[in-house]
C-alpha cells in the first residue's frame, strides 16, 4: 500500500492569485474544512508547499 497523507483546507481563495486557486483545485480542494487523502508523491508535497497558508496536513498514513 502506498502511503498517503490527509491534506485539509483552512483558507479561503478568495482574493488569491489565479494560480494558487489552481493548485486548490488540483489537490481537489474547494470549499473551506474540506479534507482529501492523497497519495504522498513528490508533487503533491510540492503543491501543498506552494500554499502553506491555505492548507495543512492532519496526518500521514502508511
Amino acid at each position: 500500500m502506498a502511503k498517503t497523507i490527509v491534506v485539509k483546507q483552512i483558507g479561503s481563495p478568495i482574493r488569491r492569485p489565479d494560480v494558487q486557486r489552481q493548485t486548490l483545485i488540483g489537490l481537489g480542494l474547494n470549499k473551506m474544512h474540506k479534507t482529501r487523502e492523497l497519495e504522498d508523491t513528490p508533487s503533491v508535497r510540492g503543491m501543498v508547499a506552494k500554499i502553506p497558508h491555505l492548507v495543512e496536513i492532519i496526518e500521514e498514513r502508511e
